[in-house]
């Protein structure tokens, strides 16, 4: 049987609507992702710098390595940082120390500042979300700095951007940057 135009035109409506609705609709965009990476000199994600292992192994003035994070999303208001230990399991996922650093919103380029480890005073703008869970090893402090004795062990830091309004977080991703071996 052939088809008429008239039998066919209720279709070719539809099917037209359809398709201009393609050519017209707003498809959401794949979300930028947001960028981190270390910025500090001689932090290379293979190997401590030397110096900045903790006190106990010689340690002189050892703090987290200063990082450059790009395109956050507007909603972001605080990027939490968690330094681990990935050998040794009660130092891992934070285990060194957890802390939160506010974000101004909108703002393109963010540095995290250098944080000195066996202390809780901090840079404006930081804030301890947990601090490191073995004072006894080596000196209390938001962070402990790598502390193997040279064993080895992969050290990293995990950040994550966060919209926190007083009560509730929601997420905006996660990245993990390698800081190396001691």
């Amino acid at each position: 049987m052939i088809a008429t135009a008239s039998r066919l035109r209720p279709f070719l409506f539809v099917l037209g609507l359809f398709l201009g609705s393609l050519s017209t609709a707003s498809v959401a965009e794949e979300p930028v992702k947001w960028q981190a990476e270390i910025s500090e000199y001689g932090w290379d994600g293979e190997t401590i710098p030397d110096g900045q292992q903790c006190q106990r192994f010689g340690g002189v003035m050892p703090a987290t390595p200063e990082i450059r994070i790009r395109n956050l999303p507007r909603q972001v208001n605080m990027v939490i940082a968690e330094y681990s230990d990935r050998d040794h399991e009660p130092m891992n996922h934070g285990g060194h120390g957890r802390m939160g650093f506010t974000v101004t919103p909108n703002e393109p380029f963010l540095k995290l500042p250098k944080v000195s480890g066996h202390t809780f005073r901090l840079p404006k703008g930081v804030i301890i979300l947990e601090p490191h869970r073995n004072p006894k090893r080596d000196k209390a402090g938001a962070y402990m700095p790598p502390c193997s004795g040279g064993k080895g062990h992969e050290y990293y830091v995990t950040l994550k951007a966060v919209h926190f309004d007083g009560k509730n977080v929601e997420s905006f991703g996660e990245q993990v940057l390698e800081l190396g071996k001691y």
